[in-house]
């Protein structure tokens, strides 16, 4: 056997020990707490060629994380992830029309299965080009597209009936992302689904 076959033998050896040493027959995903790991080391090659060895492992594997912080800070999410340039998350509110998009600018608040968003501060108003595109999106119906009459009726059933599932497309939780251009005109929106 050729020096590489061998050392790609003690690599593949090395690798099987390190498999079974970590799905032994009593591990389960509940015993991720306070169990150790084990170690292997694969068994020196012969013919002059050094074969890798595992180092031994130190310290307990970790638990798995419970959704509760350690530093006392609040639980679940809480931060949203950074959006592009000219894009926020918004509340629409009542008076939204198939020419402009009333609504809120909003906060980051702790949600338990994702972060939510909070409306702050006071009524803001941006045209909708005339190319707008609007992206529904619900949990219980196939997402949809649409265009700017129907975005804006969307927007009052919902902000009418919070948690209407009877109107023209099923409401969710009145998040929206909103990209606006250079000029201030929103040219795309999309819903947030929730639950």
């Amino acid at each position: 056997m050729s020096a590489s076959r061998r050392l790609l033998a003690a690599a593949l050896v090395t690798t099987a020990a390190f498999g079974l040493a970590a799905c032994g027959p009593d591990n389960s995903s509940d015993q991720g707490a306070g169990g150790t790991t084990a170690t292997a080391t694969a068994a020196p090659a012969t013919g002059g060629a050094a074969s890798p060895t595992a180092a031994p492992a130190t310290g307990t594997a970790k638990p798995a994380p419970t959704g509760k912080p350690t530093d006392g800070g609040p639980e679940g999410f809480c931060t949203s992830d950074p959006l592009p340039a000219g894009q926020k998350w918004i509340v629409p509110v009542k008076g939204t029309s198939a020419t402009a998009l009333v609504y809120k600018e909003t906060k980051d608040v702790c949600g338990v299965n994702d972060v939510g968003f909070q409306p702050v501060g006071a009524d803001k108003t941006a045209q909708f080009a005339p190319t707008v595109k609007g992206h529904l999106k619900s949990v219980v119906a196939a997402p949809k597209d649409v265009n700017a009459a129907d975005l804006a009726k969307h927007i009052n059933e919902c902000v009418a009936t919070p948690g209407n599932q009877k109107g023209s497309y099923p409401c969710s939780a009145g998040d929206y992302k909103v990209a606006i251009d250079a000029s201030g005109k929103v040219v795309e929106m999309w819903e947030r689904p929730s639950s």
